[in-house]
């Protein structure tokens, strides 16, 4: 495990957090900025943030400061879903959903029986999660359990606050990768036992997509979820036209793609489901009266020609949403790419996604989508001191661009549309760095 700094240290940069969702207009009561800020750490937690001149005189004389003037301090991005067993086929050329979960993830999904395989990947996988500031993410595992020990093993010796899952996967898939009912039920119970709530690890029951769940198995996952209320459930919802045809063939007595999981007791606080291209509004207000979030994938989307999130109804009918990057389908690990992308797609819509919202969805937003809000997201007191140090002068054309910018929000929409992991000068893990640029 990653050690914490024992004596107090205070980062000095501009800073930004979030307390809300901006929402559309931006509201002012929802965000906070120090142009010249403080960001004080001790054992690994926020002790206080606030404007520098404020904060310096009362430091200790035990606290070290350390100085990135020039540079922005942000809370590290939370990734709401991500495949780990897909590094290896990420920028494959993929025809639609279906078609490339044959031809490329099903297979390099079968060398995961492998705990050596599974813990190598899972190194690599964690170390460029880091590398673009990521310290937070919901991964997706392989059928096979050894896959989900081989993570946390990895996750557990970085200190990494991380939630991860078994997938479910009983039918309509190649052999080699379907379990069964009962031994994905057990499979699952013995992961959460072991890993639920152990260092900063969080279990996720994990059905891959309804159609690849037979009926027995996915009320058993319902039964694995209201025996353990904490932990998480993680899968895929309308995400192609196809795969909503098939859904709707696979099970007639449902009203909808959603209704399914609704169903089978899998839709609740804390369900966070990829995609949520293809709902209707019935569909959008049941999500979110559950309490439920849908992960925006804005490359994976675009990559696969899914189709266009709507950000405007999912705010129409109250409904949470947080940024993913979904790689090995989504193109890029970088959170600063995936919101640029994802701008673009809102604008497709006629929608405009707003930059200091965009931070928010990747801080904030993702955290309370984990239900993590009291641990990170912000620079809360008390919480831990997760967080990125971004370079706004990273490329010639950045340092340019911004020399121009006229506000706050002008910064963060060229960082987001300019920057990708060269931006990041520094990810800090409980205070510590852990991985500089």
């Amino acid at each position: 495990m990653t050690a914490t700094p024992e004596a107090p240290t205070a980062y000095r940069a501009s800073i930004l957090h979030f307390l809300a969702d901006p929402g559309a207009d931006d509201a002012a009561a929802s965000w906070q900025y120090f142009e010249d800020g403080l960001l004080v750490v001790e054992h690994g937690k926020v002790v206080s943030t606030g404007d520098a001149a404020t904060l310096l005189p009362g430091l200790s004389l035990a606290t070290r400061v350390i100085d990135h003037s020039g540079k922005l301090i942000v809370p590290g991005f939370v990734d709401t879903h991500i495949h780990y067993p897909q590094v290896d086929v990420i920028a494959s050329p993929g025809r639609q959903l279906l078609d490339w979960l044959e031809d490329y993830t099903f297979p390099a999904e079968r060398r995961f029986d492998d705990p050596a395989y599974g813990r190598a990947v899972a190194d690599f996988f964690l170390d460029e999660l880091l590398r673009n500031g990521t310290t937070t993410a919901l991964v997706f595992g392989t059928v096979h359990k050894q896959s989900v020990h081989a993570f946390f093993e990895a996750a557990s010796a970085k200190n990494l606050r991380m939630i991860a899952g078994k997938v479910l996967m009983d039918r309509n898939c190649p052999e080699y990768l379907r379990d069964t009912p009962e031994s994905g039920y057990a499979d699952s119970a013995e992961l959460i036992a072991q890993w639920h709530g152990r260092d900063r690890l969080h279990y996720a029951i994990t059905p891959r997509f309804a159609i690849t769940s037979s009926d027995r198995q996915l009320e058993l996952a319902g039964k694995l979820a209201a025996e353990h209320p904490t932990t998480r459930i993680h899968s895929h919802l309308a995400e192609n036209t196809a795969e909503v045809a098939w859904t709707r063939e696979l099970f007639p007595a449902c009203r909808s793609y959603l209704d399914v999981y609704d169903h089978f007791g899998l839709l609740r606080e804390h369900s966070v489901f990829a995609h949520c291209i293809h709902l209707d509004e019935t569909d959008r207000r049941r999500m979110a009266a559950a309490g439920a979030t849908a992960a925006l994938c804005p490359t994976s989307n675009l990559f696969l020609g899914s189709g266009l999130f709507d950000i405007a109804a999912m705010d129409q009918a109250g409904m949470n949403f947080a940024i993913a990057t979904d790689v090995g389908g989504g193109t890029s690990f970088s959170m600063l790419r995936t919101l640029s992308e994802a701008y673009k797609v809102a604008q497709l819509r006629g929608h405009f996604l707003s930059p200091l919202r965009a931070f928010y969805t990747a801080t904030l937003g993702g955290a309370r989508a984990l239900g993590l809000e009291t641990n990170i997201g912000n620079f809360a007191p008390g919480k831990d001191a997760d967080f990125v140090v971004l370079d706004l002068a990273a490329t010639p054309l950045t340092a340019r661009r911004l020399q121009h910018a006229r506000t706050l929000q002008e910064k963060l929409f060229a960082l987001i549309m300019l920057g990708d992991d060269r931006a990041i000068t520094q990810t800090c893990i409980l205070g510590r760095p852990v991985l500089p640029h």
